[in-house]
């Protein structure tokens, strides 16, 4: 008994902390979106993870893309781009499937924390 209990608090915790992050990085995206400086970028690389099914049939593949860009201070950075998605092989779309390294790219970032870019629509 004393083990489930762990358990489901365990996982309670785990559940929290989760959505804590989702709430933070969404505080951290519309902060700049809304204060954000705007910059040309260019993707600079694509790290591709694909993900199987129990049969080992690829589902769905994730994409995170990375950008380097020059700040108001002379500064170049390469900062993860938010808002990385998945492309599902099973119905084959994709909200950022024009990007690939090389693609100009107009983003914002605050100049406290470049590391942190979200792609301008």
């Amino acid at each position: 008994m004393t083990f489930n209990i762990g358990l489901y608090v365990g996982g309670a915790v785990i559940a929290v902390i989760i959505i804590i992050c989702i709430v933070l990085t969404a505080k951290r995206n519309k902060e700049i979106e809304q204060n954000g400086i705007e910059a040309d970028a260019v993707v600079s690389r694509v790290k591709e993870v694909e993900h199987t099914d129990e049969d080992g049939i690829v589902t769905n593949t994730t994409y995170t893309y990375y950008v380097t860009y020059r700040t108001m201070d002379g500064q170049t950075v390469e900062a993860k781009l938010a808002s990385g998605k998945s492309f599902d092989n099973r119905i084959g779309k994709s909200w950022d499937s024009d990007l690939q390294k090389g693609s100009n790219v107009r983003i914002k970032y605050l100049p406290e924390k470049p590391k942190y870019v979200i792609r301008v629509p």
